[in-house]
């Protein structure tokens, strides 16, 4: 007999017996009818166990990539409040904060207890997030398994999960946690509720179960590391379709409903929370921006791509740009394929159920991200796929077997395309994690697949000027300017870096540039104002500053930057009710508290000065660097001499420049002239101010 993805001679037997007591065709599945008859699979926590060894090894390979200038460091290595680890106040501030535009205060948990565990050490969070792709990989098996009884289809449409290329983004991009966690907690729940619902259709009168009440924890869980799990209880509906066959298109029992209202209480509860947090973040693009028509045209299409991609699973890359216009045959191709699927998944809802099943699975899980409420710039993102395609898989290997059944394939032969296929993709896998290196092999691929993507030249140019090539990174900048010069971002990076060569006039050209097309943003002018007091042109700096206060009533910074300007002009007392200013809005801001500390511990004005405060600052600052910033050292050890404690001041100066030559900066000097003050005793005095700056008006 040919080897098929079903078991064996016995199961095929047993189920002829259950077909002619029920009374219809099967074909080959497991209907809920076989809850009456559960066939135990052997070794079934060996093969799960398996298929997660396998995963992490395909993985591994992973861990030796770095961080990517691409939300690592919004998500982590520039977060104080993630790099500090777990703390009283992290965890508040995980449950509190819209950071990101997201609320989803587990994914934060996640990332600060990698911090605690590995500080900021990249293979440990690569590590992390494996193991949670490698346990995913497990429960799918398991759940399919449950849902089919089908030991080797479970097999496979487990490893497409774990091993297909269009996952590596979920995985090997350390921002992207909240993918791969609230998965879990996805899978965690489908399995209890698939407990819950066998215990139901066995008695539909009794109280609610232990699962249901594990299921609703579950995905309340998942909601907090990922709010795309809306949908979720959609596919329990679908899996009281099949196959627990707890209703049918005729009727929808009131039981089978009303247990769902719960999950969709929850499910509206995470919509607002992320909507108001987005929409306050300028996450959500407006309807002005992208038209509803632009983005119904996108949807069927991004879809059709998504279909693409899992059969060839190619030029995959982490931003596809959103072209002026969508080619409208491919529109219509996709509409049309999408109907045409949808129609025959229909047709079949009796004869293959899982079909329809697998399908509005896939593409039902796909609705909050499809664009409709469009967030960012992308027509579509591979990790959006991370779910979703669980449905995909099922209808279509569940598919295969059957029609392997009807036409059979030498056992050769089918162990053949089964391996190529497996290996295909793992090959392809571990290519597409080599792209993620860091991020300039990264965003290299990005614009080597599409040179008109504009925003991974401007992410390949933050990479190049990352790693101290200022010259490719400008380079990189112009050819984003080029095509699209209405790209504040590139304005703005373009002047930081003429700014740091001292270029102050043309670097304040660039960030007028840059207010033209983004008047509302309050750090453009405080980036004006900052080289107009580099130039000296000091009303002019004072009025910009202004402007960034007004725009930004929580701003802190150019309150700072004002306050720098006061000493400069001899008026240091108002230079300090800036501080102050700056220091309430920015309490967590380790530079704030620093710079703050440096001009209190320093200045040689004696009415001024004000070394208690300047070392409760500095050594507030010192912590939430995770004591890893030669700057805070350094002015940790200005407020200490300013106190008197000389020993203390030179362990901190030494601190301080042995932080600086790890991290490979060049002017240390002055750090050297400070340690030998404190060697002689004397504590460091500096004067803000300077002669011939024009008044201010």
């Amino acid at each position: 007999m040919s080897e098929h993805w079903s078991a064996d001679a016995h199961y095929h037997s047993t189920l002829i017996k259950l077909q002619k007591l029920f009374g219809r065709k099967m074909n080959g599945l497991c209907p809920v009818e076989k809850i009456a008859y559960k066939k135990r699979v052997p070794n079934t926590r060996l093969i799960a166990l398996i298929l997660a060894l396998a995963t992490l090894a395909v993985y591994l390979p992973a861990t030796r990539n770095g961080f990517v200038n691409y939300d690592d460091d919004d998500y982590v290595t520039n977060n104080p409040m993630v790099t500090a680890g777990l703390t009283p106040a992290g965890v508040t501030w995980a449950f509190t904060t819209g950071h990101a535009s997201n609320w989803h205060p587990l994914t934060w948990l996640s990332h600060m207890t990698d911090c605690e565990l590995f500080r900021l050490n990249p293979a440990g969070h690569h590590f992390v997030s494996i193991v949670l792709h490698a346990a995913n990989t497990a429960l799918v098996f398991l759940l399919l398994l449950r849902l089919t009884e089908n030991t080797w289809a479970s097999v496979v449409v487990a490893a497409l999960f774990g091993w297909h290329p269009l996952h590596v983004e979920s995985v090997a991009w350390i921002s992207e946690r909240k993918d791969v966690l609230s998965a879990c907690f996805a899978l965690l729940s489908l399995l209890a509720y698939l407990n819950h619902a066998a215990a139901r259709r066995a008695n539909p009168g009794a109280p609610r179960t232990r699962a249901y009440w594990l299921a609703l924890l579950t995905f309340t869980l998942g909601l907090m590391a990922k709010p795309m799990l809306v949908t979720l209880p959609c596919v329990f509906l679908l899996l009281d379709y099949w196959p627990m066959q707890r209703w049918s298109f005729a009727a929808l029992p009131a039981a089978v409903w009303r247990e769902k209202i719960p999950f969709f209480l929850l499910t509206l509860a995470s919509s607002a929370i992320t909507f108001v947090v987005q929409q306050k973040g300028e996450a959500v693009v407006s309807l002005t921006k992208i038209p509803l028509t632009y983005r119904l045209e996108n949807a069927p299409l991004a879809i059709g791509r998504y279909v693409a991609h899992f059969f060839w699973p190619t030029d995959l890359t982490l931003i596809y740009p959103m072209p002026d216009q969508l080619p409208l045959a491919w529109v219509g191709a996709s509409v049309l394929m999408l109907t045409g699927i949808t129609g025959l998944a229909w047709t079949w809802r009796q004869t293959r159920p899982y079909f329809l099943v697998g399908w509005l699975w896939f593409l039902g899980t796909l609705v909050p991200v499809i664009g409709l409420v469009q967030v960012g710039s992308s027509a579509l993102a591979d990790r959006y796929t991370y779910l979703p395609s669980i449905g995909f898989f099922l209808a279509l290997v569940l598919l295969a077997n059957e029609f392997s059944q009807r036409i059979p394939l030498p056992r050769a032969l089918g162990r053949i395309i089964l391996a190529v296929l497996i290996l295909g993709c793992i090959t392809l896998t571990w290519k597409q994690i080599g792209y993620w290196s860091n991020g300039e092999t990264l965003f290299r691929h990005a614009v080597e697949l599409n040179p008109d993507n504009e925003v991974a030249w401007v992410n390949l140019g933050v990479a190049l000027h990352n790693r101290g090539d200022d010259d490719a990174a400008l380079t990189a900048y112009r050819q984003a300017e080029k095509v699209n010069p209405t790209r504040y971002q590139t304005h703005l990076n373009i002047g930081n870096i003429l700014s740091s060569r001292g270029l102050h006039s043309e670097a304040l050209a660039e960030y007028r540039q840059a207010i033209q097309i983004r008047p509302q943003q309050a750090s453009l002018y405080l980036y004006a104002g900052q080289e107009l007091a580099e130039l000296g042109q000091i009303p002019e700096a004072l009025a910009e500053l202004g402007n960034a206060i007004k725009l930004d009533e929580h701003y802190g910074i150019p309150h700072l930057e004002t306050g720098k300007i006061y000493f400069r002009l001899g008026r240091e007392a108002e230079g300090v009710e800036e501080f102050r200013t700056a220091v309430r809005l920015e309490p967590d801001n380790y530079q704030v508290l620093a710079i703050v500390a440096h001009y209190l511990a320093a200045t040689e004005n004696d009415t001024i000065r004000d070394p208690q405060t300047a070392l409760n600052l500095a050594l507030k600052a010192n912590e939430l660097s995770n004591r890893q910033q030669p700057m805070a050292f350094d002015i940790l050890g200005m407020s200490l001499a300013a106190k008197g404690d000389f020993t203390n001041a030179i362990t901190c100066a030494q601190n301080a420049l042995e932080l600086a030559k790890a991290a490979n900066l060049k002017h240390t000097e002055a750090i050297q002239t400070r340690l030998e003050q404190y060697q002689n005793q004397r504590p460091w005095r500096e004067s803000f101010r300077e002669t011939n700056v024009p008044a201010s008006k």
